[in-house]
């Protein structure tokens, strides 16, 4: 099976499963800003909760496994990308930079699988025309394709999302605006078209806005003459308390904003913060190497790493 069959099956699959699915079954289309580790947070018991949000919770494995000195050879190593701009320091904004990554680790890795195959001629770059002809090919040229898929109109709305990823507006993305097409809720300011896309899938009238029927439709299919399961009335007290805000009976697009893209408690900010806070021995607001390094252990675990003495050796700055 090519790579065109393979993503048209994969939607084909999606809509079917959607169709089939219990009506009982919510369809959540909220992104919410996931948790760092599922550790506990405690540095009086452990800094397991930090080495998960600093390199990920798979990679923060295989330090484990390290000696002391093998984890400050790799940790320097890191230092040396997170540090974006090449000063010599580390900035809370650069580790909150390095953690999100860390955190998206199985998004970077899905991009990595699929490049080589929209890359056709292998620039390192993909375009908005290679993109279009690996996924649609053919299948333009059928204006009534057996699967009752459009998809002219899919190509159309692909292409939006392409030139809203694509920042200087070559119609070329690079791979880390090829990262924000491919999954753009990851992304500020691709947030918009998350929205847009929401409420065209959703705003069967198309009169620009989601009303509480189309709301509850999105998520919950009616089975003949049976009852309405608990939890959709209470999306209908939700849609009516909270998610209307100006009680106009229906959502416009801030309000949809507010609904599926909330204004989560930075993790990676809050985490970041506290590296700096608790690595910074002069005080001054940014980390050297020497000074992450010198606090190895609350970055990354090795194999002995003395977490008693670690906890005196911290206590002392």
């Amino acid at each position: 099976m090519d790579l065109r069959h393979f993503l048209m099956c994969l939607c084909l699959s999606l809509c079917i499963d959607f169709a089939l699915s219990k009506p009982t079954e919510k369809k959540d289309r909220v992104h919410h800003e996931q948790q760092l580790s599922d550790k506990v947070h405690n540095d009086a018991q452990s800094f397991d909760y930090d080495h998960d949000a600093f390199l990920g919770a798979e990679e923060a494995k295989t330090f484990d496994q390290l000696t002391p000195e093998e984890s400050k050879e790799r940790l320097g190593m890191i230092i040396d990308k997170i540090d974006a701009d090449k000063d010599g320091f580390v900035t809370e904004g650069e580790l909150k930079a390095w953690i999100k990554r860390a955190q998206k680790k199985y998004i970077y890795d899905n991009v990595e699988n699929q490049w080589q195959d929209f890359d056709m001629n292998q620039d390192g770059l993909i375009s908005w025309d290679e993109y279009r002809n690996v996924t649609y090919g053919t299948y333009l040229d059928d204006p009534d394709p057996d699967d009752g898929f459009n998809y002219k109109q899919m190509m159309v709305r692909d292409e939006r999302r392409f030139k809203m990823a694509d920042k200087d507006g070559d119609l070329i993305a690079t791979k880390e605006e090829f990262t924000a097409f491919l999954h753009p809720e990851e992304y500020d300011y691709m947030k918009d078209i998350v929205v847009q896309e929401t409420m065209e899938d959703i705003d069967k009238n198309a009169d620009g806005f989601i009303d509480l029927e189309e709301y509850i439709g999105d998520m919950y299919s009616h089975d003949g003459n049976a009852d309405e399961p608990e939890w959709v009335k209470t999306e209908r007290e939700q849609f009516v308390e909270f998610r209307d805000k100006n009680r106009d009976g229906k959502m416009d697009k801030e309000e949809t904003k507010d609904w599926i893209l909330p204004s989560d408690y930075d993790h990676a900010e809050a985490e970041a913060r506290h590296l700096v806070y608790e690595s910074d021995q002069n005080k001054d607001g940014k980390l050297t190497k020497e000074e992450i390094v010198d606090k190895y252990d609350l970055f990354v675990g090795s194999q002995a790493t003395d977490f008693g003495e670690a906890l005196v050796r911290h206590d002392e700055f």
